[in-house]
């Protein structure tokens, strides 16, 4: 694979990356190349996860040496799952298989707890170095990472931590890539401009979208708002089971749910069963996308790109439930094999069940 090939792998399916040249001079000039993930351990694997997912499987496939980050203590500073670590760490163990069962190569994959380095010395030097170069005013702006609002640093003072030690893991791991969805940008701009003032590596930030809400949700309410804190407002949620689709769900629950999202006819923005198609479904690439319909109805229409099955949607030309039927079918061969790859593994999957009831937030 060349540079270009690298390249247009990785920016597929992504919002933004920041930026595309930094990124093309490491493909060209550096050979060990490590990016991560950062993940909450929070509950179970959902939908929106699989964005991100996949595009893990795009670095290691580009060669990047990628590091899959359970986030533990921030899941317990951020209340998850009742701050029950036990739990935590529990939810933290089946994120592995599901990048398994979606093809991620785990031989190149280094997987890194967060008790693996927030025991060094080097790593709470790096917090409070951050702390000293980073006002409050802008950590308490970074709380929507959290997905909580910056009112809400009156909680707890440890929620102000957060911000700072998700930049010092940036650093503390020596990471080249820092790969998340849009809602985790303003910890990745801190990152980088800090990296500047105190001498760190300055990391390539990949944001890739966020999948909203299977209710769907008005952005009349979100007028002035940065386009990172609404995706984060407005994203689909574990803690709302009947709002999200799960790696764990039957194929009944993934049809009732899809048959009762909000899917308006015409409109492509803010319609969660068309983000599902072009996030999850065709994920940047061609493929065949057929919608049944009896020939009264005009007959069945067979689609090879997101961009056209967008343009006929938008004609008036697929029915919403006829694109929900489809979308469906689609999502049930997508996680399938997820499912019973978890469930082959019966202490696991006792486990996500587990999990399942004790969701908070």
């Amino acid at each position: 694979m060349n540079v270009d090939e690298r390249l247009e792998l990785v920016k597929r399916n992504t919002v933004e990356i920041v930026t595309e040249d930094e990124l093309r001079n490491i493909f060209l000039n550096k050979k060990d190349i490590r990016g991560y993930i950062g993940f909450e351990p929070s509950g179970i694997f959902h939908l929106g996860w699989l964005i991100w997912a996949y595009k893990f499987k795009d670095l290691v496939d580009a060669g990047v040496e990628m590091i899959l980050y359970a986030a533990t203590w921030h899941a317990w500073i951020n209340d998850k799952l009742g701050g029950n670590m036990d739990l935590i760490r529990a939810a933290a163990r089946h994120v592995a298989y599901v990048l398994s069962a979606i093809g991620v190569n785990m031989s190149r994959v280094r997987i890194v707890y967060a008790e693996d380095i927030v025991s060094r010395v080097s790593y709470w030097e790096k917090v409070l170095r951050i702390a000293k170069s980073s006002s409050l005013s802008r950590i308490k702006r970074a709380l929507t990472i959290l997905g909580r609002r910056a009112d809400e640093a009156e909680l707890d003072f440890s929620k102000l931590i957060y911000p700072l030690m998700q930049v010092a893991d940036i650093f503390e791991m020596d990471l080249d890539i820092a790969l998340g969805g849009l809602d985790q940008r303003k910890a990745h701009m801190l990152a980088r401009d800090v990296a500047e003032k105190l001498g760190f590596k300055k990391p390539i930030a990949i944001h890739t979208p966020l999948l909203p809400s299977l209710k769907g949700v008005s952005r009349m309410s979100f007028e002035g708002m940065e386009i990172d804190d609404i995706a984060a407002e407005t994203k689909m949620s574990k803690s709302k089971p009947e709002d999200a689709i799960f790696v764990i769900d039957s194929d009944e629950a993934i049809e009732r749910k899809i048959r009762s999202a909000y899917c308006p006819p015409r409109e492509v923005e803010n319609n969660p069963i068309m983000s599902i198609a072009k996030y999850i479904v065709f994920r940047g690439e061609k493929k065949r996308f057929v919608i049944d319909r009896k020939p009264e109805y005009g007959g069945s229409i067979e689609v090879y790109s997101y961009e056209e099955l967008e343009n006929l949607y938008r004609e008036g030309k697929i029915h919403p439930l006829d694109l929900k039927n489809t979308v469906a079918k689609e999502l049930i061969k997508i996680v399938k094999p997820i499912r019973d790859m978890l469930q082959a593994n019966k202490d696991l999957w006792e486990e996500l069940k587990d999990i399942e009831k004790s969701v908070t937030r």
